[in-house]
């Protein structure tokens, strides 16, 4: 990960040292208020959890930290070549969605009938238009059918076998169930079946996936998707797919994507609460972000959140032992970490 002083006495005004003493990082900048250029700031997730590095060969480390960099960089060219936040945020879930290492589109968990079950959030900041999605199992990319929902403008949030006849309607690519499937998924499944575990038992890492940008333009975008919990139940809905839960954007304050045990995280409304507290409270996004994280663990929960600012400060706050991550901004910084650090 690239390392920089607390202090850069240049115009572009970077801070991305990681905090030593809790679970989350030092606020980032795209650039300071005397630039003349518009800056750009993004940011990612792959999912928060109980993660221990003595568990993790160095090998999975470097595959882990290839993707997000894969989708880092997606997003950030985007963002460099003059694109728009939500073009940023579709780009990067993309590749995640793909990506069996995470728990969203291919490589999501089993539901306890054996089924992927996907959900999917995203929020254009401009005008707080919102798309959400849950429990469609045939639709390749859920984050492009929220968005779709987004665009088509006469619902906010779509389920089941009605949002799969309407991903069918805009002509989205499906797959077969068995191109959602993995081993390790299902082995997941049985395991938690076979001794009697929970979810949170098994799911150590939430693989949630997620991206927050800000444009050059000033416009910020958020979204999340997420296969949910393993064993879960009853048609059972999570924080991803809720909007002011999971996923939120507001160009006057801030945009927001959780990971984490959603149950805490709807009970709390994480992603409205910090926007919240930083445009009426006034706190900053640190201060925000980690108030609210503790409100979760205080409720039960562990997760962690990433979000961006209007002024281009790039914040994660997790309360777990570790959130797979990223960020970039236009002023250069550009680093991915696993564990808290």
């Amino acid at each position: 990960m690239n390392r920089t002083p607390n202090r850069v006495p240049t115009r572009f005004a970077l801070i991305a040292a990681m905090a030593l003493s809790a679970n989350l990082t030092q606020p980032v900048r795209a650039h300071d208020s005397t630039d003349a250029a518009p800056g750009w700031t993004f940011a990612i997730h792959g999912g928060a959890g109980t993660m221990d590095r003595g568990r993790m060969t160095a090998q999975q480390q470097a595959e882990y930290k290839a993707a997000l960099q894969a989708a880092l960089d997606a997003g950030s060219a985007v963002l460099r070549n003059g694109g728009s936040a939500l073009e940023a945020v579709r780009a990067a879930i993309l590749l995640m969605e793909d990506d069996p290492k995470f728990n969203a589109g291919r490589g999501a968990v089993f539901t306890w009938e054996g089924a992927n079950e996907l959900d999917a959030a995203i929020m254009d900041g401009r005008d707080r238009s919102a798309g959400a999605v849950t429990g469609v199992t045939s639709v390749r990319h859920p984050i492009l059918l929220a968005d779709a929902v987004r665009m088509d403008g006469r619902h906010v949030f779509l389920s089941g076998a009605g949002a799969e006849e309407f991903a069918s309607d805009k002509g989205l690519e499906t797959m077969p169930p068995e191109w959602f499937a993995t081993d390790a998924r299902r082995d997941a499944l049985e395991r938690l079946k076979a001794e009697k575990l929970s979810a949170m038992d098994v799911d150590h890492k939430f693989g949630t996936v997620g991206a927050v940008a800000l444009d050059s333009e000033g416009h910020l975008a958020a979204g999340t998707s997420t296969g949910g919990l393993t064993g879960k139940r009853w048609g059972r809905i999570g924080d991803a797919p809720m909007i002011g839960a999971g996923t939120y954007a507001d160009d006057r304050v801030c945009a927001v994507s959780a990971t984490g045990a959603g149950e805490y995280f709807i009970r709390a409304g994480v992603a409205h609460e910090i926007c919240a507290r930083m445009r009426i409270g006034r706190e900053g996004p640190q201060v925000a972000a980690d108030a609210v994280m503790a409100e979760v663990k205080e409720l039960g929960g562990d997760g962690g959140v990433i979000l961006v600012t209007p002024a281009g400060e790039a914040v994660f706050s997790f309360n777990t032992t570790g959130m797979y991550r990223g960020r970039a901004t236009s002023g250069g910084v550009n680093e991915v970490a696993i564990f808290t650090e």
